[in-house]
């Protein structure tokens, strides 16, 4: 029960940690922070089981989060890159041309 408790915390943790940076950085989307996300709580989730298979359900569970995030984060920046978001985007925000003619 004791390791069940540490390893739902350690991924809590982890989890309220990926979005500690301020909201005025633009060095990251939408895509990535649901990417990492997703990864931690799928890869602590998968990672607890394999860890319980050998005993260490509570290291499984904090490595697999762990990676899970970070490989989470890279695929949810790609996608914000494909599609325009986060500090890719360079394009302007007006279309304004003056004519000095």
């Amino acid at each position: 029960m004791k390791t069940k408790l540490i390893a739902s915390g350690l991924i809590i943790s982890a989890l309220s940690l990926c979005n500690c940076s301020p909201q005025y950085t633009p060095s990251y989307g939408p895509a990535t922070q649901r990417g990492a996300a997703t990864g931690a709580v799928a890869g602590g989730v998968l990672g607890g089981i394999i860890g319980h298979q050998n005993n260490n359900g509570l290291e499984g569970a904090a490595l697999g989060a762990l990676a899970g995030g970070a490989l989470g984060g890279l695929y949810g920046n790609q996608q914000d890159r494909n599609n325009g978001g986060g500090s890719y985007n360079t394009q302007p925000t007006s279309q304004y041309q003056p004519n000095y003619y």
